[in-house]
């Protein structure tokens, strides 16, 4: 029996004012129980955080997660937790999701999205 695979789609770019949001890889294939992770660069960023949602087509957004870049740990949006979603940072720019045993239902498009103060705007995807 083939194990289930699942995909998970990440937005890939945009820009607003000054801001370009980019998110690697663009696509993922996860078997089952895996753990899996995404990249968001925020470019020129003019906050210390990003947020991650998760967007099942034809439903509205999520919120999974916010990181900030001067805390250990996340905040998480209602129904997300960890060890199942995490996210770490390595510079104020760099951020990474992390979810952990993915299953079928996790299956969606993940996108990161920071406040743009020039634009006065959150910007993502």
């Amino acid at each position: 029996m083939l194990p289930a695979l699942c995909s998970l789609f990440t937005a890939l770019s945009c820009v607003s004012g000054v801001t370009v949001v980019t998110q690697k890889p663009p696509v993922l294939t996860v078997t089952k129980g895996e753990k899996t992770t995404m990249h968001c660069n925020l470019g020129t960023v003019t906050d210390d955080s990003a947020k991650w949602y998760k967007q099942v087509p034809g439903e509205a957004p999520q919120y999974v997660l916010r990181n900030y870049h001067g805390y250990s740990s996340p905040s998480y949006g209602s129904g997300f937790s960890s060890p199942k979603f995490t996210s770490t940072h390595s510079s104020q720019s760099d951020y990474t999701l992390i979810i952990s045993n993915v299953e079928v239902g996790d299956s969606a498009v993940y996108y990161c999205s920071t406040w743009d103060s020039s634009a006065s705007e959150w910007v993502s995807q």
